[in-house]
């Protein structure tokens, strides 16, 4: 199983060191896929006042240093085109916005860049998005890879992460995960943004979100076959600069994939009784 796992932004090098470390101590000897996801800028915050990050530049460099120190491998997105190669450089799975799927440039860029270098990407779903709307994403990375011929056919993933309901909360379909498989491409499930609920923190200037939910949509989602997990996790949710509201606790991490893990198990032993047509 993949595992994209990590706080939301780099909001400084000491908490992506020790998040990283963290993070990787917990995984040790789990049968996984672990990529240590953090965002060197939020370009798409709720308000202009809202911290970001620190940048492209210094926030690769904190990045390189975490990989260097604890090993892990790196997920994070880029938010221009242009951003695309020097992003692919230090990172090992580039990841496209969900707000920003449907824009070809970004997703040729992005694709451009990991073939060239063995590496993946990760493309999140738009809450705008019905499931069945991916082959539009899949069939741009199909057609830039005729030109590569990549070796791995798992080069690049889709995150479902649910589709707006009743304007700031989003409602996960669980048989979206095999609709979109049957595109040809694995699913990541995104845990923790599935419970935003964008514009509804203090004053409609920050993000709200129901921590709550994570744990029984992400057994459901992996129960339900997705083929890895995406969440945010950070040491102190409530202090988080970006997205604690919908944040997992750090401390539990290693705990909740051991159980989506026995779950993947259980499902993956159980015969099919009806056909996957």
């Amino acid at each position: 199983m993949i595992v994209l796992a990590g706080p939301c932004v780099i909001e400084d090098e000491g908490l992506i060191l020790e998040t990283a470390a963290e993070l990787k101590r917990q995984f040790e000897g789990l049968p996984i896929d672990f990529y240590f996801k953090a965002s060197f800028d939020k370009a798409n915050r709720t308000s202009i006042k809202s911290f970001r990050g620190p940048g492209l530049e210094e926030g690769l460099a904190i990045l390189a240093k975490a990989k260097a120190r604890s090993g892990v491998q790196l997920v994070t997105d880029y938010h221009l085109p242009e951003q695309a190669e020097p992003v692919a450089e230090v990172v090992d799975f580039l990841q496209v916005p969900a707000f920003l799927c449907r824009q070809t440039d970004m997703i040729v860029a992005g694709a451009q860049a990991v073939l060239k270098r063995g590496k993946k990407i990760n493309v999140k779903k738009g809450q705008f998005l019905a499931p069945w709307d991916a082959k539009n994403i899949v069939q741009k990375l199909d057609q830039v890879a005729e030109d590569f011929s990549p070796s791995d056919k798992n080069w690049y993933w889709i995150t479902e992460r649910g589709v707006s309901f009743g304007y700031n909360t989003l409602i996960v379909d669980m048989s979206a995960f095999q609709t979109i498989q049957k595109l040809g491409a694995p699913v990541i499930y995104d845990a923790t943004h599935s419970v935003q609920s964008p514009g509804a923190g203090a004053g409609g200037t920050t993000t709200g979100g129901k921590r709550e939910n994570i744990e029984v949509l992400a057994r459901a989602a992996i129960a339900a076959g997705a083929d890895g997990l995406f969440m945010e996790c950070h040491p102190d949710p409530s202090r988080a600069k970006s997205d604690g509201p919908n944040a997992f606790y750090l401390e539990h991490a290693g705990t909740f994939v051991r159980q989506l893990l026995e779950i993947r198990k259980l499902v993956g032993s159980q015969p099919r009784l009806l056909p996957n047509t």
